[in-house]
């Protein structure tokens, strides 16, 4: 039994040896270009280059298709650290610890099975045939005990017959080549195996966050930030660098910008209306707003390394900030629908990635501005009060001037923009206090400028005795009373009359009122006998000091009682005396 045990080890062996003389990988190294001492990112930017050139998309000519799966080979072999090592070790990527299968200058394409001990069979297949290995050779040795035990490389001999056949010992087995088996050094698929060595997934860094139809709508479209979108299905090709190099440019650039994912085969229909189906390969997009204010996706289609990419997402982020010059700027005479300014100064050359963030994400809210200085010396930025760089200043919607803050300090981009942001966000609510209090100011100024009816409780105030000329524009309809209204406030806006001081304080020497005929009629009984009740309007001029009047009937217009007030200051019009003191009910 024990030497029927030998013969089946001395088979299996040699079958092992026979296969791995055969199994010969065109040399990945070679194929992508690379040392064998080339780090990952190395490798990676190989392939992506090789990738790009040979892609059945892009390359129609004969042998690309062929080329570009050994490209994908070769890559799967080196981007593995477990397949490169055994490459690296045995000249295969499915090679084990304890098989060596030869190579140049080593064991001349031989391997060596030599005894483990007393009581144990061992077996050495080298130039010599069964027997001692080569001098200087090393060797390597697979034990087979007796009934019941294991051999040293972890497996009896039933479990070994078992795998070879499609026994379906299960996952565990360093053969492999089970049904199922998680592999160590690749199945044989003549025995049954998968053929494929099953590869270690190397997570690093945070997740990329999926996105859908429903979120881009509610959080990316037109919202002001910008982000780093990737497209793929589950059969892309290099996902895992895509993503590598898209949280490597995300760390850096945190705070500007957003990162996500959209699985193309779960949401087909997405991705085809957005135009961004990929095909072998992922595809990757910087969702951005453009100077109109609408935003657009610009696919990246340069050497998949993180700083062309960064140079790719810098290129495209929002551009709402003006540079100006600040020797040849008003700031205070720049308007732009009602909103607040805020202008940063700094010694950059170029606008800052932080300024062009919050330009997009304020877009609808500020307007932005930026301006390269020498120095905190320089004239034009003393002009403006600031005292140290970077600094940034503010203008309220009602013109005033606000120093937000000065000698700004940026430990990181995230930090810095969401510092920022606050600061403007306070600034924001501050504009808002001022501009309900300039409306208010402004309610109060036009209820002020306008002419006011004349009644009993305001005619002391207005046409009482310490007013020199008191003009009253008199209406008996709706219509007649627009016009005077209209008529008197153009004329008290002109320096027709002269101020005049008095022991109250500086005052007009005309005032303006309106009266209503229908319900003063004995007001005007005190000017005329008949109250004018054929006039639809009538402007009055009342001197009430010296109980006089004058009065301009007919079809009022803006010049002519400009000139008949005119007239009623200079003396150059008829006066009459009132029939008695006027009163207003």
């Amino acid at each position: 039994m024990k030497t029927r045990q030998i013969t089946i080890a001395i088979v299996l062996c040699a079958s092992l040896f026979v296969l791995n003389v055969q199994s010969k990988t065109v040399d990945p190294y070679k194929v992508l270009g690379v040392d064998k001492s080339a780090s990952q990112r190395e490798i990676q930017k190989a392939f992506h280059k090789l990738s790009l050139q040979y892609h059945p998309d892009k390359n129609k000519s004969k042998g690309a298709q062929e080329k570009f799966a050994e490209i994908n080979n070769a890559y799967e072999i080196l981007s593995d650290e477990d397949k490169r090592k055994n490459y690296d070790l045995y000249g295969d990527e499915k090679g084990a610890p304890g098989f060596d299968a030869g190579g140049a200058g080593d064991h001349g394409g031989y391997t060596y099975f030599t005894s483990g001990g007393p009581g144990q069979s061992g077996f050495n297949f080298g130039p010599g045939g069964m027997g001692g290995g080569q001098g200087g050779a090393k060797s390597f040795s697979f034990s087979f005990g007796g009934p019941g035990s294991q051999s040293s490389s972890g497996f009896g001999l039933d479990d070994i017959f078992s795998n070879m056949f499609g026994g379906g010992m299960g996952s565990g087995s360093q053969f492999g080549g089970g049904m199922g088996g998680g592999s160590k050094f690749g199945g044989f698929s003549g025995f049954g195996g998968s053929g494929r060595s099953q590869s270690r997934t190397k997570n690093s860094g945070k997740s990329i966050p999926s996105v859908n139809s429903q979120m881009y709508k509610k959080e990316i479209s037109d919202k002001g930030m910008t982000w780093l979108l990737l497209s793929h299905t589950s059969t892309s090709r290099d996902i895992q660098y895509y993503e590598s190099v898209i949280r490597e440019v995300a760390s850096s650039l945190d705070g500007a910008m957003k990162v996500g994912r959209i699985n193309c085969e779960t949401d087909a229909s997405f991705c085809n209306g957005l135009g961004i189906y990929p095909r072998y390969v992922p595809r990757l997009f910087v969702y951005s707003l453009k100077s109109s204010g609408d935003g657009a996706l610009m696919e990246y289609s340069d050497d998949l390394d993180v700083k062309r990419v960064k140079s790719f997402f810098h290129d495209h982020l929002p551009r709402f900030s003006k540079r100006v010059d600040l020797d040849h700027f008003d700031f205070v005479s720049q308007t732009v629908g009602g909103l607040p300014k805020v202008m940063l100064l700094s010694t950059k050359k170029d606008t800052p990635v932080i300024w062009r963030a919050l330009s997009g994400l304020y877009r609808n809210r500020f307007v932005f501005y930026d301006a390269q200085v020498r120095d905190s010396s320089d004239p034009a930025v003393r002009r403006l009060g600031v005292d140290a760089l970077p600094a940034i200043v503010s203008w309220l919607s009602n013109g005033e001037k606000q120093i937000l803050r000065t000698g700004i300090s940026v430990k990181d981009l995230k930090s810095a923009i969401q510092d920022l942001s606050s600061l403007l966000d306070n600034f924001e609510k501050k504009n808002k206090k001022a501009a309900s209090a300039q409306s208010k100011s402004e309610q109060s100024e036009a209820e002020a400028k306008q002419v006011p009816v004349l009644t009993g409780s305001n005619f002391n105030d207005i046409c009482g005795e310490k007013t020199p000329v008191c003009v009253i524009g008199v209406f008996r309809s709706s219509n007649a009373r627009d016009k005077l209204e209209k008529v008197l406030l153009s004329v008290s806006q002109k320096s027709l009359s002269r101020r005049q001081n008095t022991a109250y304080g500086s005052r007009d020497s005309v005032s303006y009122a309106l009266l209503d005929a229908a319900r003063q009629q004995s007001f005007l009984n005190a000017f005329d006998k008949s109250g004018y009740k054929s006039s639809d309007k009538v402007l009055l001029a009342y001197k009430p000091r010296k109980g006089k009047f004058a009065v301009f009937e007919g079809e009022v217009t803006s010049e002519d009682a400009e000139s008949f007030i005119s007239s009623v200051l200079s003396g150059d019009v008829q006066f009459s005396n009132t029939r008695q003191k006027p009163t207003a009910k």
